[in-house]
């Protein structure tokens, strides 16, 4: 892509506001990918390799791309045309959620919230559906999230990114909308002032085609929305009245189908560029004018100040819009939780919050991590960075001068609210892909959508004695890449709080637990906590009745349990949990692999129609395109596998759409048809029959 002649200091690139970050400081196009990723779509490497989407406004730069990169025109795609559209496209509806009484005393329901805008790979190198690494932004704490925007663009791949349906479908599973991103860069960094002109250009009849094609991809691909960053300098008033007229387009015709526009502080009603670091009479056209609503939601640029946010706040109060839709924009891309932030100007502890905040890449949780990173210390910064250092959320500390985790502040949600619900721990990505605890893929792989809801509040233990170590293992699991693993010696009881819950429970109701122990493990009593009733107060233990699921030993293999919730009454499943109790001093190492909550388990119907859609070969090897109908009822995801001549069974993938890629196959010894299957799974994991098909060699 283009660069500016100077190397850029991390004060310029402040300057230029959030979007230049990601042009300055993402891989560049077509480079190498060091876990063997095909460099991108469209190449001899691997040219059936489905990408998310990302377009041009309408007219191309000039010259030729780069390696790995297509350039597209939005004003000339059609879903028709779209030859990657079944990859793409999230099926995971947006989940309601509630909030429960908050993990302590400082975190504020119904004020402050969270957006993120993280860039998870490149514009052009994120794809469709996961890859064979498990070095990835595998983001977990969507409890304290509002808004994600799928962060990306840049001048030589293009400016409009669509979220791929991975990230979409575990958001969505937790609540939280995704917005794609569009991006018009500073002219250092490649803008070119045609671009925005391109995107806001009226038809005949004074209509606005780009905004009808945002809602249509956002619509077709199943997203929410759109964050729009107009920072190409060099406009005038007339511009900025005709991206106004745009904004207002775009909202009217998303609104029908509840999608919702952020703006980032940086055009203001001149038609320059000028970050106001607030909501003022710069930019409130185009956040509310008149008419009303413009945008949902503006990003105010970091340029801001305690007084500029309070401003900032009273001035929406005045326009009759809520304080908490500006997000005050807070840069951990280079220092994270040392980040130096005013906090007290956003979330002060002795009075209502300010404003809500945006953190801008987050996923510095993983990128600061030293080569060689695993997912399990990714997940341990990442619960830092979340939850505060204590890695408690019912005491996170965070009310000084230092990092503030978003646990102190802000109360977390939750999606629990219908039967049945199952968790087998798995983050959507590992080093290996278990089923009913043995590895049917020994390979790393990542794939969001298949991530599954996880424990909010990491980690919240209440015990008298030692505090035991929890976390999200990937040494085994009982399904998918990880589990959770309690380690320590327990010297007391020790309760660890799972999930805030609002389940239906009643005489039919049912929990299984799938736990056990490693082989240098102590003994340990298990016992499931559930509460039905909330907790008295905030930072209240719940009041848990106690169930118990027996004692392990040492290393006996997986163990499922299956408990009667109807002894303790009819009503609501506040919170789950379990309590754990050591015997004789011995440190225990002990690992829950799945744990649901049902009225009874029923297989899902199957897909059909499994056929190879495309395929290519080379140097001995097979890529497939594949597709099939969708199962009638409901499915939580598809799983495809291989059969082998031995008669054994090899996972491939999963995904929740119904068209997969598989790159790179090869023949084992004595095949002559490559055997592939794929069956539907439930809630509870419960697998369908296959619908199958064969690939001959």
């Amino acid at each position: 892509m283009p660069q500016p002649p100077v190397p850029p200091s991390r004060r310029r690139v402040l300057l230029a506001g959030a979007g230049t970050a990601a042009a300055l400081l993402g891989p560049s196009p077509g480079a190498a990918v060091a876990d063997g990723r095909s460099p991108g779509p469209g190449t001899a490497a691997d040219p059936l390799q489905p990408y998310a989407s990302y377009w041009f406004p309408d007219s191309l730069p000039a010259g030729r791309p780069g390696d790995g990169i297509t350039w597209r025109s939005l004003a000339a795609w059609t879903p028709e045309g779209d030859r990657d559209l079944a990859f793409n496209t999230a099926t995971v509806p947006l989940a309601e959620r509630f909030t429960p009484v908050p993990a302590n005393t400082t975190a504020r329901a119904g004020q402050a919230r969270i957006s993120a805008l993280a860039a998870f790979d490149h514009t052009a190198g994120n794809p469709s559906q996961g890859s064979a690494t498990a070095d990835y932004y595998a983001l977990t704490h969507w409890a304290y999230l509002d808004e994600l925007v799928f962060w990306g663009g840049s001048s030589g791949e293009g400016l409009i990114l669509a979220p791929n349906a991975p990230v979409t479908d575990a958001a969505h599973r937790n609540g939280v909308p995704v917005l794609g991103t569009v991006f018009l860069p500073p002219a250092a960094f490649g803008g070119e002032l045609r671009w925005t002109r391109d995107l806001v250009r009226k038809d005949a009849a004074g209509r606005f085609p780009l905004a009808a094609k945002l809602v249509q991809v956002a619509t077709a691909y199943g997203f929410d929305g759109w964050f729009v960053n107009a920072e190409t300098d060099g406009g005038d008033a007339a511009l900025a009245a005709d991206m106004r007229g745009f904004l207002k387009a775009l909202r009217a015709a998303g609104s029908g189908h509840g999608l919702r526009i952020t703006w980032y502080d940086a055009m203001n009603v001149s038609g320059r560029v000028g970050w106001q670091g607030a909501l003022n009479d710069r930019n409130q056209a185009f956040f509310q004018d008149d008419a009303g609503p413009v945008a949902d939601s503006l990003f105010v640029d970091f340029r801001w100040s305690a007084r500029s946010l309070a401003a900032s706040g009273r001035l929406a109060g005045r326009l009759g819009r809520s304080r908490y839709e500006l997000w005050a924009g807070v840069d951990v891309e280079s220092a994270g939780w040392d980040t130096g932030t005013d906090w007290d100007a956003i979330i002060p502890r002795d009075r209502d919050h300010v404003v809500s905040y945006g953190f801008y890449r987050p996923e510095w949780t993983l990128r600061h991590l030293p080569e060689g990173r695993t997912p399990g210390r990714f997940h341990a910064a990442d619960d830092r960075f979340w939850s505060g250092e204590g890695l408690d959320p019912t005491v996170p500390g965070g009310t000084g001068g230092g990092w503030r985790a978003p646990a102190a502040a802000v109360a977390d949600r939750s999606t629990l609210t219908a039967l049945p619900f199952a968790t087998a721990f798995n983050t959507g990505h590992g080093l290996r892909w278990y089923e009913d605890g043995v590895a049917t893929a020994d390979a790393p792989w990542n794939h969001l959508g298949l991530q599954d809801r996880l424990p909010p509040r990491r980690w919240s233990v209440r015990t008298e004695g030692q505090r035991p170590d929890v976390s999200l293992d990937f040494a085994d699991a009982w399904r998918g890449g990880s589990s959770l693993l309690v380690r320590g010696a327990l010297g007391s009881p020790a309760t660890v709080e799972l999930f805030p819950a609002r389940l239906p429970s009643g005489a039919a109701t049912v929990l299984d637990l799938t736990h056990r122990t490693d082989p240098a493990s102590g003994p340990v009593t298990v016992e499931v906590a559930v509460a039905l009733r909330e907790p008295s107060a905030p930072g209240e233990p719940a009041p848990y009745a106690y169930l118990p699921a027996g004692t392990l030993e040492a290393g006996g293999g997986w163990r499922t349990v299956s408990l009667r919730l109807g002894p303790l009454g009819a009503g609501t499943l506040h919170s789950l949990g379990v309590r754990l109790t050591g015997h004789d001093g011995a440190a225990v190492a002990w690992r829950l692999g799945c744990l649901a909550v049902h009225e009874g388990t029923v297989r899902p119907a199957a897909p059909s129609g499994l056929a190879v859609t495309e395929a290519g070969t080379a140097n001995g090897t097979a890529s497939l395109r594949l597709g099939w109908q969708r199962a009638t009822g409901p499915v939580r995801h598809y799983e495809l596998h291989r059969l082998l001549p031995d008669g054994g069974r090899r996972f491939l993938g999963g995904t929740c759409g119904t068209a997969f890629y598989l790159p790179g196959l090869r023949r084992e010894p004595g095949e002559k048809a490559l055997r592939l299957e794929v069956r539907a799974i439930s809630e509870l994991f419960t697998r369908s029959d296959p619908a199958g098909t064969v690939f001959p060699w």
